[in-house]
């Protein structure tokens, strides 16, 4: 679970999708990014953050909704929670949704939490684009990342260098689309402009490997749109021959084919709605 700590940024990353959890230290805060999977895991986070906490104030950063992501919101109740606004008005049917897919992998594993599996309720609310909230010496400046979900947030931690992706710029997965095509587009076409204000140091994303390398992050951008892009004329094309060569090579075919198919769904009800208009 512990990958490594650079400084005031410590690295958890589950056993499970390569899926990161983060520890952000100042001298006034602690702030922890998606603790997730397993119970173990995130014990394990708990207990580092327990470690080094003392009197300082506690925030939990949520980057979207998905069920891996907040799965271990429990073990963190007392922290502060900052989220986007798509995130906190998700409707009472949309968070049993999200709690019932974690109630269902639990069951699958015969896992069993010490903590209620409940929906955050957040307390720091991420209002307007590149809007920044101060906490002390913690500054986070956010963007509204739709696309992936509706509700994605990409964080910046200035005094870090620190860019939070949540579920984009993974170098590990394509995209996994469950929003929009277009809004994920759009996503992906803010970062030259976010990060010509707010120059990183390092990329964490959702799932992959963290890295220091502008040259790195822009080849998985570019990687991203190429495959929306390469998605849609395939599935214009009607040819599911050229869908799946789409992925041939990917990291985990068997589970990733679910994704890329999810994708060619979407994708082509965009298209089927594009034709109506």
């Amino acid at each position: 679970m512990f990958r490594w700590k650079r400084g005031p940024v410590t690295l958890f990353q589950s056993d499970l999708y390569m899926t990161n959890s983060l520890v952000m230290e100042t001298d006034d805060c602690v702030l922890v990014t998606d603790p997730c999977w397993l119970p173990r895991e995130v014990e394990e986070i708990r207990r580092y953050v327990d470690n080094i906490l003392g009197a300082r104030r506690l925030f939990l950063l949520f980057t979207h909704s998905d069920f891996d992501h907040i799965i271990g919101y429990g073990a963190f109740r007392e922290a502060e929670i900052i989220a986007s606004r798509a995130f906190a008005d998700k409707s009472a049917g949309e968070r049993e949704d999200i709690l019932e897919q974690i109630r269902a992998f639990d069951d699958s594993y015969y896992l069993r939490r010490d903590y209620e599996i409940t929906y955050p309720q957040v307390d720091h609310v991420m209002e307007e684009e590149g809007q920044t909230l101060v906490f002390g010496d913690l500054k986070l400046t956010c963007y509204a990342a739709p696309g992936h979900t509706d509700d994605g947030l990409f964080t910046i931690v200035e005094s870090a260098g620190l860019f939070i992706a949540g579920d984009y710029l993974s170098d590990v997965e394509f995209p996994y689309i469950y929003d929009s095509s277009l809004a994920y587009e759009a996503t992906l076409g803010k970062l030259e402009q976010i990060l010509a204000r707010h120059p990183f140091t390092l990329l964490v994303p959702g799932h992959g490997e963290a890295t220091d390398s502008s040259v790195e992050l822009e080849r998985r951008r570019e990687e991203s749109l190429k495959y929306i892009h390469n998605m849609r004329t395939a599935v214009a094309s009607g040819i599911q021959e050229t869908v799946d060569a789409l992925i041939e090579g990917c990291a985990f075919p068997r589970n990733m084919s679910n994704f890329h198919r999810s994708n060619q769904e979407l994708i082509a009800k965009e298209l089927a709605g594009e034709a109506e208009d």
